[in-house]
């Protein structure tokens, strides 16, 4: 192990050992799938991952769940959550990521339940802190045990781990529920949901890695990473994102000259709504 991390992994093994058994919140991201390969390396057939279906949720992300948890022999749970039956949830309150994460977590506790299984644990990490996240709440409320955040593991001490474990998604891009992409106050709509999913899709099958696609109406606003920025200097490129985002019903898109960033839809003063 990389001297920095050894005895914070260390101490996550230590602490998952003393759970005895444990289910996880298996997104298939870089943390929630570092989480589950050393709860299961620990606690081996005393771990279940359970994965949460929704419009918000690509099906890339749910297949990517399915076959990880499959080529590691741990038993993975699928439960439907869709989040636009939540109260409210479509208007895209300031506290939507709390009713989404309260609806997943009280399903995934009932799986834990119905296996007497005391222990639910989720992978946000001790980054996971500085941006605007009432999302956070609902761990508490619910006695989710945050396991990466106690050993005080960062994204980047995650992903030198998890390169080192042979992991798969030690580069994976970050990843963040589909809602995200919506200003607060702006409606969430099944349609709305696909279009940003359609978006993104096509970035990412055409070489971009770390991309978000902002719903602004019928502008989509483009965060890129640097090999992004670089690679809209082809004309051609760029025609074909036009089009083909036009097709999916932006009349616009623009590049954003920031780039991407986690939390932009936070940025403007006093998180103030908009209606569209």
């Amino acid at each position: 192990m990389g001297c920095m991390p050894t005895e914070k992994y260390k101490t996550l093994q230590e602490n998952l050992r003393q759970l005895g058994s444990v289910v996880v919140a298996f997104s298939s991201g870089v943390d929630s799938t570092f989480l589950l390969k050393v709860a299961h390396d620990v606690l081996g057939q005393n771990v279940i991952a359970v994965t949460a279906r929704s419009c918000t949720f690509p099906k890339r992300e749910l297949d990517e769940a399915a076959e990880f948890t499959s080529r590691n022999g741990i038993e993975h749970i699928i439960v439907d959550s869709e989040e636009l039956e939540i109260d409210g949830f479509s208007h895209n309150p300031q506290n939507r990521c709390y009713l989404c994460k309260s609806e997943l977590f009280g399903k995934i506790r009932a799986v834990a339940d119905a296996r007497g299984i005391p222990n639910v644990a989720e992978g946000s990490n001790a980054d996971d802190g500085g941006d605007y996240r009432p999302g956070l709440k609902a761990v508490e409320e619910f006695s989710i045990i945050s396991p990466l955040r106690q050993a005080n593991l960062s994204k980047q001490e995650i992903r030198q781990l998890s390169k080192e474990l042979g992991l798969p998604t030690w580069d994976k891009q970050s990843f963040a529920c589909l809602s995200s992409r919506f200003p607060y106050g702006v409606e969430i709509t099944r349609e709305r949901l696909q279009m940003i999913d359609l978006a993104e899709q096509f970035l990412l099958d055409n070489g971009f890695r770390q991309v978000r696609v902002r719903f602004h109406g019928k502008l989509a606003r483009l965060e890129l990473d640097e090999n992004g920025f670089a690679m809209l200097t082809n004309r051609q490129l760029r025609e074909q994102i036009y089009a083909k985002f036009k097709e999916i019903g932006f009349d616009y898109t623009s590049l954003d000259l920031k780039g991407y960033r986690t939390g932009s839809m936070n940025e403007p003063a006093n998180l103030e709504l908009r209606t569209i």
